[in-house]
This record gives C-alpha cells, sequence and structure tokens, in this order.
C-alpha cells in the first residue's frame, strides 16, 4: 500500500517512525543535522556502549534518516534532511486525512441536530397507537 501523495510504503513510513520514537536516536539525529560526527563520539556522549550506539545509528540508517561513511577508522554519520522532511510530509498528510474526517463529522452532527439528516429523526411518541404492538 502507498501513503498519498509521498509515494512511501507503509513499511518505509513505520520504519521511519519507529526511529523517530526513540529519545536517543532522536537526539543523534539532532546532533548531526549541525555536521557529521563519527560513531565513536556520538558514543561519547551517550551513558550506554559504542555497541548500543552503533544500535541506533543503524535503526537511523535503516529509516533513511542519516548515512554512514567510513572514513579510514571512523564511521562518519551525516544526518539527510530529505528523509527529515519526508517524516514532516507524512505527518502533514495524516493530519489533512484526519481534519477532513473531523469536518464530516461535524457536517454529519449538524445535519442531525437542524433535522436535515436522517440520523436525527424523533423516536415514534410512546403514547401514539401506532406500531404493531397496539
Amino acid at each position: 500500500m502507498v501513503v498519498d501523495g509521498i509515494g512511501e510504503t507503509d513499511e518505509t513510513v513505520d520504519r521511519l517512525f519507529h526511529a523517530l520514537a526513540d529519545a536517543t536516536r532522536r537526539d543523534i539525529l539532532r546532533r548531526c543535522v549541525r555536521g557529521e560526527l563519527s560513531v565513536s563520539r556520538l558514543a561519547a556522549a551517550y551513558p550506554m556502549s559504542f555497541a548500543a550506539v552503533q544500535k541506533h545509528v543503524t535503526v537511523l540508517e535503516r529509516a533513511g534518516l542519516v548515512t554512514k561513511e567510513r572514513r579510514g577508522r571512523e564511521q562518519l554519520v551525516r544526518t539527510d534532511p530529505d528523509a527529515v522532511g519526508r517524516a514532516r510530509q507524512a505527518l502533514d498528510e495524516l493530519e489533512s486525512a484526519w481534519r477532513a474526517r473531523v469536518d464530516r463529522m461535524s457536517g454529519l452532527l449538524t445535519e442531525d441536530v437542524t433535522g436535515t439528516g436522517d440520523f436525527g429523526a424523533p423516536a415514534p411518541d410512546e403514547n401514539t397507537t401506532e406500531g404493531p404492538d397496539r
């Protein structure tokens, strides 16, 4: 299935938002926006193992939010600004879809209150003799 307008699959969007769901990964992303950093330098900033930071970077890389480039012994991490834009676009599309749904519900409720829709038909009066039991 394709998300409207951006041509991204559900799986791609899921990876993107899974990556952004973690505070450490968001922080890594913010740090790398300012400029490329080595994985070892990133690891020094967190109270976790080098391997754990590498795993976070791998999740970000699979989501397309960062790229890694090996230079000598270092792996340099850089944020992909286009990927951040894709996340924003996916959120904008979700917002638009939900706003349209809320507008439709509001319209239906307005019709119901004003009596222009079928939803507000009055219930049969209990004191009338119409109906199968009377």
